[in-house]
């Protein structure tokens, strides 16, 4: 059968599509890097996380930031060992014969089976240590929440001082001010937050992306993990766990405050009329209807 090249005028312009589809795909990413919050986009010093406000934060940052040296030490010395066995051994001119065939060599077969094998614990000893520190709540803390995922929104148990809040779901219209209608967490600057983690109905997952640590909300579980915000300011929280339709507006504020101003909104929630604890058997029918939605406990 014979044979017919491409003719060659075509095959510069399927060279020209291809890399207008990599410029494409390039522009495509850097403007989904550019939708990123500015204030959660990192720098050089934090490995382009979040920059942390917790002190968990921080123990996440340096575990991300030395795993990323030591790949690209290792990726390094890989490319330079690559790099000389193409040097070393590349054909020289002369060269008639095939080099020496070896089946193996003892010495390099151990080199690369423990080496990574030795990579891999020290990565997971660091990363155990560090999990387990975030985890760990056997330090008594200052203030414990009860954090309730619902669809698609949070309430809020301050059960040191029997408040609640009850929130509501974003309304995202694209103009300003939408986030004064979401419900606001109020931490204190400082000072030892437990979370308890609950939900009315499906899988949730509570978290603020500064602080750099989240946990699922699972209906009839209550997860729990303790943070000591480090600075104060306002910042982002969102559900990371696809729970249904409106899983996107499910979004809360955080306020880290000093403890006055802390103290302040406890009262204020006092005064509206928020005393009590939200139960956590409650749904939506239930809340929407506007049946008594207080009960004698958080958790």
């Amino acid at each position: 059968m014979r044979q017919h090249a491409l003719p060659t005028s075509r095959r510069p312009r399927r060279r020209g599509r291809y890399a207008r589809l990599g410029l494409l795909g390039a522009l495509g990413s850097l403007t989904l890097a550019g939708c990123a919050s500015g204030d959660l986009r990192g720098d050089a010093s934090t490995g382009w996380l979040p920059h942390a406000v917790t002190e968990g934060g921080e123990r996440v940052t340096n575990l991300w930031i030395g795993a990323w040296i030591a790949a690209i030490g290792v990726g390094l010395l890989v490319i330079g060992l690559i790099v000389w066995c193409v040097v070393a051994y590349r054909r020289r001119q002369g060269d008639t014969e095939l080099p020496v065939q070896l089946r193996y060599n003892i010495p390099i077969e151990i080199l690369y089976t423990v080496v990574p094998l030795l990579m891999v614990v020290v990565l997971f000893y660091y990363t155990a240590r560090d999990e387990n520190a975030l985890v760990d709540t056997s330090t008594p803390p200052d203030v414990t929440i009860n954090v309730v995922g619902k669809q698609w929104s949070w309430d809020f148990n301050y059960l040191d001082d029997n408040v609640h809040e009850v929130g509501t779901q974003a309304i995202l219209t694209g103009e300003p001010g939408a986030e004064k209608t979401i419900p606001t967490l109020y931490l204190p600057v400082g000072e030892r937050v437990e979370f308890a983690l609950t939900s009315r109905d499906v899988n949730h997952s509570f978290w603020v992306p500064a602080f750099l640590q989240k946990m699922d909300t699972i209906p009839g579980r209550v997860n729990h993990f303790q943070v000591v915000p480090t600075q104060e300011g306002t910042f982002k929280g969102k559900c990371a766990e696809l729970c249904g339709a409106y899983h996107s507006q499910m979004l809360f504020n955080v306020k880290v405050v000093p403890r006055a101003e802390y103290d302040q909104h406890m009262a204020d929630l006092r005064a509206a009329g928020q005393t009590g604890l939200l139960g956590n058997t409650l749904n939506r029918e239930q809340l929407m209807d506007g049946q008594d939605v207080t009960t004698g406990g958080g958790n």
